[in-house]
């Protein structure tokens, strides 16, 4: 069977530490039948068509994520487990003494690649993203089949922010046949009045752009052709910034999307969703999230106690 006679797969990261957090976000539950926000996703990918997801987890949480998340979303789809651990090295290469921190995002998709032989999206587990995108991808995914053709979600900024403070988000720009050019990381973002904007000076002067500007949350379509750019180019990162910054430097999967199309043969097809996506960075942020559930479930776009 040639990769293009395969369904998508959907691959979650969830081995992140949730330092911020305060705990293992990954396993807290957001509604009152003990659904995660992982639950939401799998629900709205399995409608979509999605048969298999895997899970990338650590193994210290192996067990409880086996018989929670795992053991709901087995009923309905195909699932499997890789485990991204610190010491999943390339040759010559060891673990710095003290580290904990993952190796970021990149990382991550290397370690599924052992799980995954077919075109598949990639979404982070502490985000609820709506039912839509996976939709759009889903769809892409299946019908295009050209190894250096990728697509990313597109949310409105406006439809990303909390109604205070600063958030950090990736401003994509995009060409007028609607492909990805660029990923211009604004650090500094923030809702007001017509939209958003961001400071690159620390407040003392802000720059508007338009609320519907597609801001990237790191949910992609890709095909097999990714893991070996990343493969090729792990060790490059390894050796160029553990000596720079040993306990906590990471290869972000953007960053691995700007090389691809610097390197040119890859596109990346922006696909827009009307979606409000929410985020559980902090823990001030989950009762924000789990209102919302509540109300979409209230709305029918999700049964009562999900699963049942």
């Amino acid at each position: 069977m040639s990769n293009s006679d395969k369904k998508p797969a959907l691959v979650i990261m969830a081995a992140g530490m949730g330092s911020r957090y305060g705990g293992l976000k990954q396993l807290d539950p957001f509604d009152e039948y003990g659904n995660f926000i992982i639950d939401y996703s799998c629900y709205d990918a399995i409608r979509a068509g999605f048969e298999h997801i895997v899970f990338i987890i650590k193994s210290a949480i192996y067990e409880d994520f086996v018989t929670t998340i795992g053991a709901r979303v087995s009923r309905y789809a195909k699932v499997d487990y890789v485990l991204q651990e610190l010491d999943k090295l390339p040759e010559g290469f060891e673990v710095p003494e003290g580290r904990v921190k993952p190796w970021g995002t990149s990382h991550a998709i290397l370690c599924a690649a052992e799980a995954v032989d077919g075109p598949f999206a990639v979404i982070g587990a502490d985000d609820y993203f709506g039912p839509s995108g996976f939709k759009a991808i889903y769809d892409f995914l299946s019908s295009d089949d050209e190894p250096g053709h990728f697509a990313m979600v597109g949310y409105m900024a406006a439809n990303t922010l909390p109604p205070y403070g600063f958030v950090a988000r990736g401003e994509c720009a995009v060409d007028e046949n609607g492909y990805l050019t660029d990923i211009i990381e604004r650090k500094k973002l923030r809702a007001c009045d017509g939209g958003a904007e961001y400071t690159l000076d620390d407040g003392e002067t802000f720059i508007k752009i338009p609320p519907e500007t597609p801001v990237s949350m790191n949910f992609f379509g890709f095909k097999p052709s990714l893991f070996e750019e990343i493969k090729q180019h792990f060790p490059v990162f390894l050796k160029e910034n553990i000596p720079l910054d040993p306990m906590k430097c990471e290869d972000l999967l953007p960053d691995a999307v700007r090389r691809c199309l610097k390197k040119g043969g890859y596109s990346v097809k922006v696909l827009t969703t009307p979606d409000r996506w929410f985020g559980v960075t902090n823990r001030e942020d989950k009762p924000v999230v789990v209102e919302a559930l509540r109300r979409f479930t209230e709305e029918g776009l999700y049964p009562e106690g999900l699963w049942k």
